[in-house]
């Protein structure tokens, strides 16, 4: 299986990841072709070789005609529309079409408002629709069957746009990153952009260290700025390994304690809590502690990232006065969550899938609950439908 593997140590944006891939290879007349599919005019694409802070990489130089393109002021709807009508492949409209989707929630979130009524600014304009289709049509194009990233550098201080000065991540980025490892080295200015972490997060297996792979081909996309470090995208392409064949791989936190001096029902809570929290797991496990006292081990499964906000949470919800943690590897089935149509109503589904297909179907548990208590069904019967659903799909 072939994949990529970003590495965004001075961030993302749309047009490093096109730099990144022209660099690796993609030829820029294939990346017209497959942008003229679009219909769209008054628009240019080049690609310029550059050095920056002694690292030669790739810019991709998409010109547009500002004066023709200056009121066109797109809803989410009216990209859909260009992107539904053209003559690309069927699964290169799908993936573009899901980051625009997540780009709008993201901007309606932030200025609280609906998907429908969101105006495209840096997001939606003219260069920002060749840069998600341009990025989704190269990576098909070079045969890149699966992506994973490293954890985002996302700058540090303001940036300046439509909206006024924002802080960095700026909000919409910020929204669209929740749940992925990031971080910051203090570097000023807007590393990372709302169009490249929509493409990434959206098409993204897996973020954490490189997975494994015999490695092929090495490309490097250029930003416009001039920070304080080599202002690069890079890619790395290559073969899984065997063992990845069909799984996804990442890195996870395990933080655990013993407990032996707490009253029962607080544990109720702590699972609960630590869920919301976005904990990946969270379990219980009986132990016998010294002077032979029964006792709880907590255990608790989270991103990297999130062991802070675990640790000040069990020292101050519980009674233990210290924790212990760990790095873990672990691999995993692909994951998708997808509705089906049930004779009782819509139920969503959590799909498992390995390269030999899918090899899970599990019905979310609330959604059945739910129609189980309105209709006065069995939940049994409910969760049956779903899964019957499921499979005819």
């Amino acid at each position: 299986m072939r994949i990529a593997y970003f590495d965004c140590f001075c961030g993302a944006s749309g047009d490093m990841i096109l730099g990144s891939l022209l660099d690796a290879g993609l030829g820029v007349e294939l990346l017209r072709d497959e942008i003229a599919k679009l219909r769209l005019s008054h628009y240019d694409i080049d690609v310029e070789k550059v050095v920056k802070k002694g690292i030669g990489g790739s810019r991709a130089i998409v010109t547009i005609d500002d004066h023709h393109h200056h009121h066109h002021h797109r809803h989410l709807e009216d990209i859909e529309e260009i992107i539904g009508a053209s003559s690309l492949d069927e699964s290169v409209k799908e993936k573009s079409l899901r980051i625009f989707r997540r780009l709008a929630e993201a901007e309606a979130h932030v200025h609280r408002t609906t998907v429908d009524r969101i105006h495209f600014h840096e997001v939606g304009a003219m260069d920002s629709i060749i840069d998600v289709v341009g990025g989704v049509a190269g990576l098909a194009a070079m045969g890149i069957e699966r992506l994973y990233c490293s954890p985002f550098h996302v700058g540090a201080g303001t940036v300046e746009c439509a909206h006024g000065i924002l802080p960095v991540p700026a909000p919409a980025t910020a929204e669209l990153i929740k749940g992925k490892p990031i971080y910051s080295t203090g570097v000023q200015g807007e590393l990372l952009t709302p169009t490249g972490a929509a493409i990434l997060t959206t098409l993204s297996s897996g973020f954490g260290p490189s997975p494994g792979m015999t490695l092929e081909k090495i490309g490097y996309g250029a930003g416009t700025s001039e920070p304080d470090m080599p202002n690069l995208l890079r890619i790395m392409i290559g073969e899984a390994r065997d063992e990845l064949r069909g799984y996804e791989k990442e890195q996870v936190a395990v933080l655990e304690t013993n407990i032996d001096d707490m009253n029962p029902q607080v544990y109720d809570y702590l699972m609960s809590k630590m869920l919301e929290m976005e904990a990946l797991d969270v379990f219980l496990s009986p132990v016998q502690m010294k002077k032979n006292r029964p006792g709880t081990l907590v255990s608790v499964i989270c991103q990297p990232h999130l062991l802070e906000r675990f640790t000040d949470f069990l020292l101050r919800e519980t009674t233990t006065i210290g924790l212990r943690w760990r790095l873990e590897n672990r691999f995993k089935a692909r994951r998708t969550i997808r509705e089906v149509q049930t004779v009782h109503g819509p139920v969503k589904c959590k799909f498992a899938e390995t390269n030999d297909g899918v090899t899970n179907i599990s019905p979310e548990y609330e959604d059945c609950r739910r129609i189980t208590l309105e209709k006065n069904l069995s939940l049994k019967e409910v969760m049956e439908a779903a899964k019957a659903a499921a499979l005819g799909l």
